[in-house]
């Protein structure tokens, strides 16, 4: 499927409920036991496009990136970001032997689709598609940008090693730890909410 295909058929869901969507597609948000599957939103979003469901590294639609990201409304009515926006694991050695310009990180952001969804509670009662964006990286103050955290990290994975990185990291870009549990020692390459902002301007960046 092309991007622009992929975009118009998001948008033709815009301001419609996931949950009735994941009951149309047989996506699981509850497990049995009370568990939460943290995957669904996206689950909904791949089986609604017909893509496979897919977490390798490439980007997730062959020539393009699909990601969600979720939105919440604050006391005074205006939507915020919920939180930043995974992109991509981050591999010690992959990152010390890989320029940017060759990197998943890169591949993962220069033609992406984001698709942003309000969050209301851990419940999931409901969740509406609010709207779609794609994102190229075509600035070039924010490409390079880019570019000098992705460069912080490998820099600091080869000087000072893997555990030295921190969430304190990068301007758009912040390696973080990813997985189950506060012990975590796996990492990836988050989007900061200021680098959303870039791609969602309406909506109100609450630091």
């Amino acid at each position: 499927m092309e991007r622009q295909e992929a975009i118009i058929k998001l948008s033709e869901i815009k301001g419609e409920d996931l949950r009735i969507l994941a009951n149309l597609y047989d996506v699981t948000v509850f497990k049995e036991g009370g568990g939460k599957n943290k995957g669904w939103v996206g689950q909904v979003i791949e089986k609604h496009l017909g893509l496979p469901i897919n977490s390798i590294q490439a980007p997730n639609a062959g020539s393009w990136e699909l990601k969600m990201i979720s939105l919440k409304y604050l006391k005074n009515g205006k939507l915020t970001f919920k939180e930043t926006m995974a992109v991509t694991m981050i591999k010690p050695e992959n990152i010390i032997n890989t320029d940017f310009e060759k990197s998943h990180l890169l591949a993962k952001l220069r033609r992406m689709i984001v698709a942003a969804r309000i969050w209301e509670s851990k419940q999931e009662k409901r969740s509406i598609i609010h709207c779609v964006k794609a994102i190229d990286l075509d600035n070039l103050g924010v490409y390079n940008q880019v570019k000098e955290d992705y460069n912080l990290v490998k820099d600091t994975i080869r000087t000072k090693g893997f555990s030295a990185l921190t969430g304190k990291m990068g301007v758009y870009i912040q390696p973080r730890t990813k997985g189950p549990g506060h012990g975590s020692k796996s990492r990836a390459f988050y989007a900061r909410k200021s680098f959303l902002k870039l791609i969602f301007p309406e909506i109100h960046y609450n630091r």
